[in-house]
């Protein structure tokens, strides 16, 4: 039986907090998923109930094999929930939809594509008027510091500059969401520091809903509005915490007790599972 973490006087579990009743957001109710295989039903993910706000940094934080993309690909829409519903402003997912763009552990960039290019493959792949598009991919290109590198080929950039491009390509298209899935598991501890005061920055200013999900409890303490801690396989909310500490954040904030305290709360969810990875 799991243990409840009771959190510091200063922190609080948001099991509701800041919930929209408008039907904004993105709101599951009673999702699970199992998988059907021959030697019968696996179970993945029992079932959830939780509401993302519009504009919300939302981290998803648990051990490996809970379940955490699989709950990321059903709110995309590439894979149906066994039970219960998820609905996105109100209308319910059953099939991919366009209001996401998708950032992977690994940048995935076409190798024969420059910079550019591969920031305008969803256009190109959904047949959108590239000359609408094109002034955007270029905007987004400067913002995260790439501009003057989009003739460059994938190979040219380092990991955290390709992981930049693959952000670009995820936003190209103006979704609303954005869905994140170790998005910086395979940089470099310098790198990925600078890369998620690189993320916190677009987000603010692009305003997207932001979903991430990650093994990191002090990455997801840095970006998150809100934590979603899950339990080990087949995956539920352990519990959601606020994460009060003002933005912008800078790397200093590591430091503050506010930022300790609530790191060491999530990791006692893990202390009987040892590393999360």
């Amino acid at each position: 039986m799991q243990p409840i973490v009771r959190p510091s006087g200063h922190l609080r579990v948001a099991a509701e907090s800041g919930k929209q009743t408008d039907g904004s957001g993105i709101q599951l109710s009673g999702v699970s998923k199992t998988y059907r295989t021959r030697e019968g039903d696996v179970p993945s993910l029992r079932p959830l109930d939780f509401h993302i706000n519009d504009g919300e940094f939302f981290v998803v934080v648990g051990p490996s094999g809970c379940g955490k993309s699989t709950l990321l690909k059903m709110i995309s829409g590439l894979l149906p929930p066994s039970t219960g519903e998820i609905r996105v402003d109100g209308l319910p997912i059953t099939k991919p939809h366009g209001n996401v763009g998708i950032v992977f552990q690994s940048a995935m960039l076409l190798p024969w594509r420059t910079v550019l290019g591969n920031v305008m493959l969803p256009i190109d792949m959904k047949r959108l008027p590239r000359e609408t598009y094109l002034p955007r991919a270029r905007e987004l290109l400067k913002t995260v510091g790439l501009a003057g590198f989009e003739n460059k080929l994938p190979w040219q950039l380092s990991g955290g500059m390709q992981q930049r491009a693959s952000i670009c390509r995820a936003l190209v298209h103006d979704p609303k969401i954005m869905l994140m899935d170790e998005p910086f598991g395979a940089l470099d501890a310098l790198t990925r520091e600078k890369m998620n005061v690189e993320l916190q920055r677009i987000q603010r200013e692009t305003g997207k809903t932001v979903l991430l999900i990650t093994h990191s409890i002090p990455e997801a303490v840095f970006l998150a509005d809100r934590i979603l801690v899950m339990t080990e396989r087949p995956g539920a909310i352990a519990a959601i915490y606020d994460v009060p500490m003002p933005r912008p954040r800078t790397l200093d904030i590591m430091a503050d007790p506010t930022f300790i305290a609530l790191t060491q709360t999530i990791r006692q969810h893990f202390s009987s599972q040892g590393a999360l990875d």
